[in-house]
């Protein structure tokens, strides 16, 4: 099995309780994406408000044999596929910084 990481960030996959490591997978250099345009909203309270409507999903290889991807929870949220995960929640350092994630998500 090989885990592809779609994202530009390395994924720190930690335990359920997000302290020992099981996994760390570098960014692969290719990156999905969801193709976003903004619509113009009206103005509140002078402040110019935009719509984010999303797209189709950008840079996700066909499926292959023994391979996962690991994309951003946006893109696993718009793809569905069962070698497509996200990052599970977030494990912070003490300054509040993402050091990790408890294990993968997947929709």
């Amino acid at each position: 099995m090989k885990f592809v990481n779609l994202t530009p960030h390395t994924i720190n996959v930690m335990d359920s309780e997000g302290k020992g490591e099981l996994l760390v997978v570098p960014p692969s250099g290719s990156i999905a994406r969801v193709a976003v345009s903004y619509n113009r909203a009206p103005d509140v309270e002078g402040i110019p408000v935009y719509v984010a409507v999303y797209g189709d999903v950008e840079g996700v290889p066909a499926a292959k044999d023994d391979v996962f991807f690991i994309v951003s929870g946006l893109v696993e949220s718009r793809i569905q596929r069962s070698d497509i995960f996200s990052p599970g929640d977030l494990v912070r350092n003490s300054e509040g910084r993402p050091v990790g994630c408890k294990g993968l998500k997947q929709s």
